[in-house]
């Protein structure tokens, strides 16, 4: 499994993904699931993948390739992050003709699910959620994140704390406790992570962290999250209900 996150809000993007897949008692491999497209000075795009690796692989280079052919429509062309997300989607769609009918064959389901967020110069930064069809839809200021994956453990930290003014490495820290809530609860997603903060209006890559199990910081911050927790847990009063 896998789960990745992706934030945005006024001072810029966070995207946060593990590289766990084919978790198992005796199986445990690793990729990385963050795929970085710049053009320095002019356009800064990520891309986070989750669902069939071979499927999910294929996209992401399909996209390398059209960028290096300099003849060929390309994230590094499109005019906007709109035109960027089609362009993904219809990447999602090209895999889907060549490869789905050979995985339905073998009782394979097509199945990826992609984030992209960035900002191309002379526009906002934006976010996207990109499904398995090509299909997409936008992050908006009411809902500023989305998530792939095993969602469901990382999420209460995000509604509670997300969109309340927070600077951008207050953001990376969200993301890294809601990753920890989710590593903590399910064995399938785990370390290394991929941290990429994007500051708005910067058009470069320059806050790119790959945290390991010897990251300080990271393992700073969930011990001490997790004794927080407990010492809230203690100080809170008890149910009186049947006193």
């Amino acid at each position: 499994m896998t789960y990745c996150v992706a934030i945005r809000n006024s001072t810029g993007l966070v995207f946060l993904s593990d590289s766990r897949t084919n978790a198992g008692v005796d199986q445990i491999s690793t990729f990385r699931k963050m795929h970085i497209y710049e053009v320095p000075g002019e356009r800064v795009m990520v891309l986070l993948t989750a669902g069939n690796l071979a499927v999910s692989q294929s996209v992401a280079t399909g996209l390398k390739v059209q960028m290096a052919n300099s003849g060929e429509k390309s994230l590094a062309s499109c005019p906007n992050m709109f035109s960027a997300a089609k362009l993904v989607g219809d990447a999602v769609r090209k895999v889907y003709d060549r490869d789905a009918p050979s995985l339905r064959e073998f009782g394979i389901e097509f199945n990826v699910s992609l984030l992209l967020g960035g900002q191309v110069k002379g526009e906002e930064p934006r976010l996207f959620h990109i499904y398995s069809a090509g299909n997409f839809i936008e992050a908006t200021d009411e809902t500023p994140y989305f998530q792939l994956g095993e969602s469901k453990y990382g999420k209460p930290i995000l509604d509670r704390v997300i969109g309340t003014g927070l600077s951008l490495e207050e953001v990376a820290k969200c993301a890294l406790i809601s990753m920890d809530s989710t590593i903590k609860s399910n064995l399938s997603v785990g370390l290394p992570l991929d941290l990429m903060c994007y500051e708005r209006d910067s058009f470069n890559v320059t806050k790119h962290k790959l945290i390991d199990s010897k990251d300080e910081y990271f393992a700073s911050i969930r011990g001490r999250w997790a004794d927080q927790l407990k010492k809230v847990f203690y100080e809170l009063p008890e149910p009186g209900y049947w006193i």
